[in-house]
């Protein structure tokens, strides 16, 4: 019995595995590894507790050197990007597709006919700069602040 389930276990396991690299290439990105709260530096976790006081439910996940946070407050999706000193590196908030300026939603129409904004965001960097994000296709296409294509 417990063979059959040990057995059950990896292969959904596995199967998840295949999944998520399946993705990732598909995609294009690199994967991005899940941590638990423990793994997370001190310093990382105290900046999320300032900027967002009260918030408890916080996906954690170790990309690059970095850790990001994924997060809900006041309603927003929220991913911040952070070294491990605590700097935020970049915040990201999910928008509307309404809230992207006019120049993003007229690129998509124009270069990708017939394709919808799956998801859009906002992102604004240490410095403050702000560009947004359209996910079309299955691909992140990026813009500046004012809504001119970047890639």
């Amino acid at each position: 019995m417990y063979t059959l389930l040990i057995s059950g276990l990896v292969l959904f396991t596995s199967a998840h595995a295949a999944s998520v690299a399946l993705t990732n290439y598909i995609v294009g990105s690199k994967p991005a590894l899940v941590i638990v709260t423990t793994d997370v530096p001190a310093a990382v976790k105290a900046t999320v507790a300032r900027l967002y006081p009260g918030v408890k439910a916080v996906k954690w996940e170790k990309e690059d050197g970095n850790y990001e946070a994924g997060l809900t407050h006041n309603g927003k999706e929220l991913s911040l990007v952070i070294d491990a000193k605590g700097n935020v590196l970049e915040t990201e908030t999910t928008i509307t597709e309404s809230a992207l300026p006019a120049s993003v939603r007229e690129y998509v129409a124009k270069h990708h006919a017939g394709k919808k904004i799956k998801e859009a965001a906002e992102i604004v960097d240490a410095k403050g700069k702000k560009t947004y994000e359209a996910e079309v296709g299955g691909k992140d296409l990026i813009f500046d602040e004012k809504g001119q294509f970047i890639k």
